[in-house]
């Protein structure tokens, strides 16, 4: 290997760790590919605490002028007491141009993580059986998330424990924060109205609450059309 030849690899390997480098200093703030990441300080029904990244990307249908909605949404963390890293992925939804849930709460029992979520949007909600409360409840099995109905949620599951309105304001300025602490998730929480989002409910919501999911018009995904109650069409 001649000396311009040994040069020219050292430049190559130099700028292969300096990417490396960089793609691990972008896994929470700015991700690589377009999208942002934190972390939360989320308080668990024992008083102990869990330090989850939360992660989203943005893309699919909306309005001319108006920010793309978030894509797909992923929240990531370490069971207490183990070394095993958890990960539940809110998806796109082809039918919905974006992605199926908004996070509200995340609960581990026994060494057991729940994952508290709601339907993203109207669409969502329809597709997901217009469930009262507002909720859909995931449980890991040992092997992949599986829906659970309330009646399996634990009961000493209450609050509502991670940032809600994800509001591209609010994601920026929790990107600068580091790790938001449970003092200002509760701070920025308690100012949503819906009923829904001041403990899990156990008992449905009454149509006409302010802002609820509940009050969302009946819709049924008919061949690539969303279609009301009226039978006119909502959108593809």
């Amino acid at each position: 290997m001649t000396k311009s030849q040994r040069l020219r690899w050292l430049f190559l390997v130099s700028a292969l760790i300096v990417a490396i480098e960089m793609s691990a200093c972008a896994m929470v703030g700015a991700l690589p590919f377009g999208g942002d990441s934190w972390k939360e300080e989320v308080l668990l029904h024992d008083g102990s605490k869990l330090v989850i990244t939360r992660s989203q990307t943005y893309g699919g249908r909306h309005e001319i002028g108006q920010p793309s909605p978030i894509k797909e949404h992923t929240v990531t963390f370490t069971l207490p007491h183990t070394n095993k890293t958890m990960t539940w992925t809110s998806e796109y939804g082809k039918e919905l141009g974006r992605t199926n849930f908004h996070l509200l709460a995340v609960h581990v029992l026994n060494g057991t993580p729940y994952i508290v979520a709601e339907p993203n949007l109207c669409l969502s909600y329809n597709k997901w059986g217009r469930p009262n409360p507002p909720y859909v409840f995931f449980k890991y099995d040992g092997t992949t998330w599986q829906r659970i109905p309330l009646e399996d949620l634990p009961t000493e599951f209450t609050t509502m424990n991670v940032v809600l309105g994800l509001s591209r304001q609010f994601v920026d300025a929790m990107v600068k924060q580091g790790v938001v602490s449970v003092e200002h998730i509760q701070k920025q929480n308690s100012q949503l109205i819906q009923p829904e989002y001041k403990a899990i409910l156990r008992e449905p919501v009454k149509p006409g609450s302010e802002a609820s999911a509940v009050n969302c018009l009946e819709m049924v995904f008919h061949k690539g059309v969303w279609v009301g109650g009226s039978g006119g069409s909502i959108g593809k």
